[in-house]
């Protein structure tokens, strides 16, 4: 997977992504245009569209017509000597079995970006000089 960030504006960044362009920008408190949500705020809705299509898979493929769910993702930046804290809450429809909620909400912790922020992330930097 790949993006690529390219500054249109003072914060401004246009994202090429497969084939896909998103804008994101800083708020206008922090000197941007807000031309777009901020890098943070497309981490929480990476995480808030990933867990819901996860659980919308997975009820399709148990055959479950689980009808409108809503994911809302919500978080806190770490500060020095504390964690990243992540807040998801799981809008799901009141007519599913206890059974059904207790493997929607195993599951939803299973999607990739999930994973990704819960497990040892490591990074690859370098720089490319460009005329």
């Amino acid at each position: 997977m790949r993006a690529i960030a390219r500054r249109t504006g003072t914060f401004t960044h246009e994202i090429d992504v497969r084939g896909h362009r998103l804008v994101a920008d800083e708020p206008a408190e922090h000197g941007g245009d807000d031309d777009g949500p901020s890098a943070q705020e497309l981490l929480a809705a990476a995480l808030a569209s990933c867990t819901a299509t996860t659980i919308e898979m997975y009820a399709r493929r148990k055959g479950w017509e689980i009808g409108p769910i809503a994911v809302e993702a919500e978080y806190t930046p770490a500060e020095r000597g504390a964690p990243t804290r992540f807040r998801l809450v799981l809008k799901l429809p009141s007519n599913l079995t206890e059974e059904q909620l207790e493997r929607l909400s195993v599951i939803a912790a299973k999607c990739p970006v999930h994973r990704t922020l819960d497990g040892e992330v490591m990074f690859d930097e370098r720089i490319e000089l460009v005329p």
